[in-house]
């Protein structure tokens, strides 16, 4: 008798789908809150617009680095196969732990919490639920949809970043229409070189901050149709489309407020918003930034889970998370593990100190990841490369000494908590013995 076949992951994911999981994950709350940081450190109008352009082109740089990689193992778990061909298999699964313990779920557990105390605040009546029990809820919900199915749970991002998208262009319409409030162009002290090395560093941590999450769609490699053409396409199109709306946004609120102002404000998007148009087009700003919130939780949903189906795989995780359902063809065993592991932080609160602890660890993984590129074309010269990175040694060393950068900035500015985030990479060794022992 003939054994039924393995399910297998369904690739399903075009061109379109991965531009809009590559906007979506962008283009969370930072772009309408922690932009603030731009102008709070480097007030001057010139200086603020040319660092997000510069930040659009290190985010492309990243973009290019890993759609080349992203095409030589279009397989599910993005820098989880990257590093475990390019270093071992130990790296590989140090970044899928600290993934699954804080980097990923901690995102979801902040997003969910975020969204749901934004939902009370603007909508009172939703403020009983609470923003844990709300949180929670939200995760349990979008998981659900996810896990009966990659078309569900890619239908549900793409048409909230649908959403996201019109709302971000009426507010570039509407505010390059309108008569600025601000004037722009006047040249200021700080325009001549007033503003210190140190300062310009804190502006370019905004900016990056703004453009994290460029790299989830590499984690859905193995749901992608002909991943040597979508996924850099998809890639490239989303972060090239989300810099030029950043770069426009941020002419926005220059034109509403002076730069001095934004950095003081705690909201800056709806603080723009009211000083160009008015209170009610300003709560419509929140109830858009609700909107981008769960939008971002909904992808990195969609695209965290994927990292953890080729560990358990390759046998160093848990072996329950290795199967992929046998009617909805998604890792419903790893959205489960995911979701309830993030409930458990939202409940816990510790996310957001955690998160501050493997920051140093992220980048860390970023230079290593990006040095990958490096490693694998003198080791395996030979390999099938359906795309090779554009600008190539360039641009990935851009992104290396970036990543590099941050990672020194981060052990200065935060000795303690990247010594915490350090031992929690660490824990993975022991952990890492064992299941390779099993």
């Amino acid at each position: 008798m003939t054994p039924p076949p393995t399910p297998k992951l369904v690739r399903a994911l075009g061109t379109w789908d991965v531009s809009l999981i590559t906007f979506s994950t962008i283009v969370g709350s930072a772009i309408f809150i922690a932009a603030s940081i731009v102008p709070r450190a480097a007030p001057d109008p010139i200086v603020v617009l040319m660092l997000w352009v510069i930040g659009g082109l290190v985010t492309l740089a990243g973009v290019f680095t890993y759609a080349e990689l992203g095409t030589m193992f279009p397989e599910a778990g993005g820098a989880y196969q990257f590093l475990k061909e390019s270093y071992g298999p130990l790296w590989g699964f140090l970044f899928g732990w600290t993934s699954f313990l804080v980097i990923q779920t901690g995102s979801i557990a902040y997003l969910a919490v975020a969204a749901a105390e934004g939902a009370g605040e603007l909508w009172p009546a939703l403020g009983v639920i609470g923003g844990k029990f709300g949180g929670a809820l939200l995760i349990a919900v979008v998981t659900l949809v996810n896990y009966f199915g990659l078309q569900a749970g890619a239908g549900l991002q793409n048409a909230i970043a649908a959403v996201k998208i019109l709302a971000m262009v009426a507010l570039i319409v509407f505010g390059l229409a309108v008569t600025p409030q601000a004037a722009t162009t006047a040249p200021t002290a700080l325009s001549t070189g007033g503003i210190s090395i140190g300062a310009l560093g804190v502006a370019m941590i905004g900016v990056l901050w703004c453009f994290d999450g460029w790299y989830q769609a590499a984690f859905c490699a193995g749901e992608i149709r002909d991943p040597a053409r979508n996924l850099p396409r998809g890639m490239i199109v989303g972060a090239l489309a989300t810099a030029v709306l950043f770069l426009l946004i941020n002419v926005v609120y220059l034109r509403a407020l002076p730069p001095q102002e934004l950095g003081a404000a705690s909201r800056i998007g709806e603080a723009a918003a009211h000083s160009l148009f008015g209170a009610g087009p300003a709560r419509l700003m929140a109830v858009a930034v609700l909107i981008s919130i769960v939008g971002c939780l909904a992808t990195c949903i969609l695209t965290a889970a994927r990292i953890y189906l080729p560990m358990a795989q390759d046998g160093l995780f848990f072996h329950a998370l290795a199967k992929i359902h046998p009617v909805h063809l998604t890792p419903g065993a790893c959205l489960i593990a995911q979701a309830a592991w993030s409930i458990l932080l939202v409940y816990t609160g510790s996310y957001e100190q955690l998160g501050t602890y493997v920051i140093f660890a992220v980048f860390v993984f970023h230079a290593a990841t990006g040095a990958a590129i490096f490693v694998l074309r003198r080791k395996r010269p030979e390999w099938p490369r359906p795309y090779r990175a554009w600008g190539y040694p360039w641009t990935p060393a851009i992104f290396i000494v970036t990543a590099l950068a941050f990672v020194f900035n981060t052990l200065v500015e935060r000795p303690i908590e990247s010594l915490w985030g350090l031992g929690i990479v660490v824990i993975g060794v022991p952990a890492y013995a064992w299941w390779r022992r099993g």
